[in-house]
């Protein structure tokens, strides 16, 4: 094994949605991760709200780098590279970071890697638990994407085995909080609540886990719909909410559905090893029940701390660390934000020296060339 000193010592930004996260990693190492969230700024318009995003991302990126530098106790001149979230998010989000570590990259005379959101998601495990076993099948829950990934390498090959048709977990828990007026964002009080209420106390649906439906992919717009009913009806009917049995009954649906189609998944494919990831991997529900399935069926879990699930910039650095290792050719600098780079592309080289991508990412390119924000 290389002396840490040899290991690569990069910066990550991640932008992607309301979270302006910077990391240091060296190798598998973590040195810094410093965030600022402007989620205070969006819990009054109960949602995201990307402008709003954006401009608070132009703010705190300068600060949050110069934070994340001390904290590492490193210069940028000591950078071996700058990874940054390419894709996908919020276009505008993506815009500033990807503007940013361009910047960076370009004035310390860095290579620039472009890493995708969701095989960060996956790669920042090697901060906790030390590199990914190949392969490595990872379930990412968030606020905008439910997905079971197989992945051989992490920097080349992520192949998707099924995903969210409709509602991302992430996004049912916080319209269920809204209903019940738990405010924004949803998933940590409906957990907080449903510590203290009885998740078999009402039998809510399980979706797409029919012997008909697809074995890997997710629906819960079905449940969101179900849920919002059960709570208007008793509403209607002046009878009290439960709201502690409602948030517990309706993540137990969440997370069961989400438990077993993984671990079924593991098993179909000969893969010991479940990683856990996403926003919603901080669920305690979710972690204990994930638990308890992959002990029955002899599948090893892996969740990283909850810090390191929510979107973070030592993901991307952790991903970044991983391409600088295995020497993947850097990001050209005509890399431009995708906000709907698929998972097959773990990074985008740029197209000076990938012909095969050439499909354009370029449509949001020609906007970045234009200072939005004069």
């Amino acid at each position: 094994m290389a002396s840490t000193r040899d290991e690569p010592l990069v910066l990550g930004i991640e932008t992607s949605c309301d979270e302006t996260g910077v990391g240091i990693v060296r190798g598998t190492t973590l040195l810094a991760d410093a965030v600022a969230s402007s989620v205070d700024e969006h819990a009054r318009f109960g949602g995201v709200v990307p402008e709003v995003a954006s401009r608070a991302h132009l703010e705190a990126m300068v600060p949050t780098i110069e934070r994340a530098l001390k904290e590492a106790g490193v210069t940028a001149k000591d950078l071996d590279g700058i990874a940054v979230t390419a894709g996908p998010g919020l276009a505008g989000a993506l815009l500033v970071g990807v503007s940013a570590a361009k910047a960076y990259a370009y004035a310390l005379g860095k290579p620039l890697y472009g890493v995708n959101h969701l095989a960060s998601h996956i790669c920042v495990d090697q901060l906790e638990h030390g590199p990914l076993p190949e392969p490595t099948m990872a379930l990412l829950v968030s606020g905008g994407h439910s997905s079971l990934l197989l992945s051989e390498d992490i920097t080349s090959d992520v192949r998707p085995l099924g995903s969210t048709i409709d509602d991302a977990a992430g996004e049912a828990f916080d319209k269920i909080a809204r209903v019940l007026n738990l405010g924004f964002p949803g998933g940590p009080v409906i957990d907080r609540y449903a510590r203290e209420g009885d998740p078999n106390a009402i039998a809510f649906p399980r979706g797409l886990t029919g012997p008909r439906d697809a074995a890997y992919d997710f629906s819960f717009s079905g449940l969101k719909t179900s849920v919002a009913r059960w709570i208007e009806a008793k509403r209607a009917a002046g009878e009290e909410v439960p709201v502690r049995d409602v948030s517990a009954s309706f993540q137990e649906a969440v997370v069961d559905v989400l438990t077993r189609k993984a671990v079924r998944a593991c098993k179909d494919e000969g893969v010991d090893h479940l990683m856990i990831g996403g926003g919603v991997a901080a669920n305690s529900r979710l972690r204990a029940l994930a638990q308890e399935r992959c002990e029955k069926a002899g599948i090893r879990l892996r969740v990283p701390r909850p810090k390191l699930c929510t979107d973070n910039g030592a993901m991307v650095a952790a991903l970044g660390a991983e391409m600088v290792a295995r020497n993947r050719t850097a990001s050209s600098w005509d890399l431009s934000a995708d906000s709907s780079l698929p998972v097959t592309e773990p990074h985008v080289p740029g197209h000076s020296h990938d012909h095969a991508h050439s499909h354009s990412h370029d449509h949001v390119h020609e906007v970045s060339k234009e200072n939005l924000y004069s």
